[in-house]
């Protein structure tokens, strides 16, 4: 942990800079007793960042929490009503963790979560521009579109024409300046010196140069960092009143705090890690567990309720943070720093706190990440928008559950359109519709399920196949039912159910099985055939490959076979025709010989094929990188493999290629694997006078094909 001190030392003081004036104002804005309440809560926020699991991610008084404690201490009437009450959160939250309620966040789309960091980025840059102008009527804390002061956002703006500063707007610029050009500076190597604390310093030092010989742009102390003093660290500490923990309001208001807080800490969570450039994963349990235990220690010390803050978190992640060592030493700064130095820090202008999170503000919510989410589709882009727009103009809790509305609207209407895969088949037996359930099948896939199902066209074969399905609902299974005890027959629809897990009360139903029989085969003709080859093929390179339901199409075929095609094919191991042609059981005769030559065997296999078993096909298929047509070039001949070179030797005299020179040569040998295959096509038709005969008569046909070993693809000649 200490090895990572003097990388994480420069972003915690820049988190602390930026934290002062917001915790104060989280002060202002809860009615505690001044800082009491902050700096307990500042420690407890030391022991989340011991607890957590996150790098980078900053808790502490947040802002989103001030208006529930503004609330809650009208309600309760006391402060420490209000801290029995942060203590039970606390517990709520430790519970939650333990419980392992943090599954939640899994939940939350990233739309909403981008849509929540641009809002914060906006949120700033509309804050602070008023703060950069020297015009400081809102607090610094105050992120609400209609702000404690009685404005809003867009009115803070047109009230800065009529009150600003010179000074503050000096320090503004160059600060800005400052901030956009380090890292073009030799400075940017110095990580004792981040750019961020380099302004602040010289905010300081520009604004006393300003009180020494330019009086009238002197910024006063109206605008800088107003830390009170503090009486002791004793005056710190109160206690919780124990006795109110049989009030049910006291229970109401912590059960409202630990939800509140549990939210923004899960969605700042997910958020930094979105924006973290290490793509780091934390634990959303162990998380609540380490805010749990902050927030009881907070409320037993005198402390307010404490979270995961994000625009901590994001100038925490933009000034280099690695480790949590980083968020743990900004609050110890802060703790240490309002006790002991606070007169020196009141010499900062808010001007130069404001133009660090003006940069901030523009890396969250940079003009390519609108483009990004634009090009994702409106699906993604709107509810993104939303979610800006509702946070900009509510708050965050708000904003982000009308963006995750507008984003579940979006994901019903896709589930609605898209809940599965349905296409159809074109197979040697006829036309099969083939319906894809995905992993997931909720109620919400109900409407467009049973619309589809009810439409399937009267006599239609049917698969519905949820073997890639891990859960379906109640009310889907229910209209399955429905469909196959009543439509599909009444509708006279062949239907299959393949797939189902063994949880579900309805089991695996088939009506058919996908395999030739007598009647379909005499109808086929060679051209169908051959376009039934080029339909499996092409499955097979898509990864489409047809239901097969072997089991049932080995007991389909028990009693008997009608094949559509016989195939003579090399013996490579590369080269299966059922698989390269997508068949079924019972679909091909595969003849298979080295180098796919012909003898008088293999001759005699593809009359009883033709003659006796009834294929209208026969397929000589050749194939790249032959081993045979490769020993036949190099001449070899030992023992029997003569029968198989001498062969494919004529092949190699018709190429009239010079055999030193075919090896290595890919032309040439592709033109003599193509000659090997006419050849043996040739050898067919003179040897055989009934297939001749047959052939020439368009009762069957002989064609070629080539079966490429790199792409899976077969040409047919």
């Amino acid at each position: 942990m200490f090895a990572k001190l003097k990388f994480d030392l420069p972003a915690s003081v820049v988190v602390f800079l930026v934290a002062l004036p917001l915790c104060l104002g989280v002060a202002l804005a809860s009615g505690a007793p001044m800082l009491s309440g902050v700096i307990a809560g500042v420690i407890g926020g030391v022991i989340v960042g011991l607890l957590s699991e996150s790098h980078t991610s900053v808790s502490g008084p947040a802002a989103g929490l001030a208006a529930v404690i503004l609330t809650a201490i009208g309600t309760l009437g006391s402060f420490d009503l209000l801290l029995m009450a942060g203590v039970i959160a606390g517990s709520i939250q430790l519970l939650s963790g333990i419980f392992k309620l943090g599954f939640i966040a899994d939940y939350i789309p990233s739309n909403v979560i981008k849509g929540l960091l641009a809002a914060i980025g906006i949120i700033l840059i509309l804050k602070q521009i008023p703060h950069s102008f020297g015009y400081d009527a809102d607090v610094e804390n105050d992120f609400s579109f209609i702000q404690q002061d009685g404005e809003n956002t867009f009115s803070e703006l047109i009230n800065v024409v009529n009150h600003f500063s010179g000074g503050a707007i000096i320090v503004s610029l160059i600060s800005l300046v400052v901030l956009i050009y380090w890292d073009k500076t030799p400075l940017k190597k110095y990580n004792f010196l981040p750019a961020s604390l380099f302004v602040v310093i010289s905010g300081i030092l520009i604004n006393l140069v300003f009180q020494r010989f330019i009086p009238n742009l002197y910024i006063e102390q109206s605008h800088l960092v107003n830390i009170p003093k503090i009486n002791g660290v004793l005056s710190l500490v109160t206690t919780p009143n124990f006795a109110s923990i049989s009030n049910p309001q006291v229970w109401i208001v912590g059960f409202t705090i630990a939800i509140v807080a549990s939210l923004e800490t899960l969605l700042n969570l997910e958020a930094v890690e979105n924006i973290d450039p290490h793509k780091r994963k934390a634990s959303p349990n162990k998380e609540l567990v380490a805010q749990g235990i902050g927030n009881i220690f907070s409320g037993l010390v005198g402390g307010i309720p404490i979270t995961s803050v994000i625009v901590r978190s994001s100038v925490n992640i933009n000034a280099g943070a690695a480790t949590k060592m980083s968020a743990i030493l900004h609050g110890l700064l802060l703790f240490v720093s309002v006790l002991f130095i606070s007169p020196y820090l009141n010499l900062i202008p808010i001007a130069s706190l404001a133009a660090i999170l003006l940069v901030t503000g523009y890396k969250l919510a940079k003009v390519s990440l609108f483009k990004e989410m634009y090009r994702k589709g409106l699906n993604q882009f709107i509810p993104f928008v939303t979610t800006i727009l509702a946070i900009v103009f509510t708050d965050l809790l708000i904003g982000i559950l009308i963006g995750l509305a507008v984003s579940i609207f979006y994901l019903m209407k896709s589930n609605f359109k898209n809940p599965f895969k349905i296409e159809k088949e074109v197979l040697a037996f006829g036309e099969t519709i083939r319906m894809e359930l995905p992993n997931q099948v909720s109620f919400l896939n109900k409407a467009s399920i049973k619309d589809t199902l009810w439409s399937i066209p009267e006599g239609s074969k049917l698969i519905i196949d949820a073997n890639y399905c891990d859960y379906i609902d109640n009310d889907v299974l229910e209209i399955i039912e429905d469909f196959k005890s009543t439509v599909s027959k009444e509708k006279n629809i062949k239907l299959n159910i393949v797939g189902l897990k063994t949880m579900y009360q309805l089991d695996d139903h088939i009506q058919f099985v996908n395999v030739l029989d007598k009647e379909s085969q005499g109808k086929l003709k060679p051209e169908e055939v051959l376009s039934l080859l080029k339909l499996g093929n092409e499955r097979f390179l898509k990864g489409k490959w047809s239901e097969k339901n072997l089991k049932h199409q080995i007991n389909a075929t028990s009693l008997g076979q009608n094949p559509m095609a016989t195939i003579v094919s090399c013996i490579d191991s590369r080269t299966n025709p059922d698989l390269i042609f997508n068949a079924s059981i019972g679909d091909l005769v595969s003849i298979r010989i080295a180098g796919n030559i012909i003898n008088d065997d293999i001759l005699g296999s593809i009359e009883l094929a033709c003659k006796d078993l009834g294929t209208k096909l026969v397929v000589v298929l050749g194939h790249s990188n032959c081993g045979a047509i490769a020993k036949a070039i190099q001449g070899n001949s030992a023992g029997h493999i003569s029968n198989i070179t001498n062969k494919i030797e004529k092949s190699i005299q018709a190429c009239n290629c010079e055999r030193h020179l075919i090896e290595g040569n890919e032309k040439a040998i592709e033109r003599i694997t193509q000659l090997n295959v006419e050849n043996s096509i040739a050898e067919i038709l003179d040897q055989s006078e009934y297939l001749k005969n047959k052939a020439t008569n368009g009762e069957i046909k002989i064609v070629s094909g080539i079966y490429d070993t790199q792409t899976g693809a077969v040409l047919f000649n």
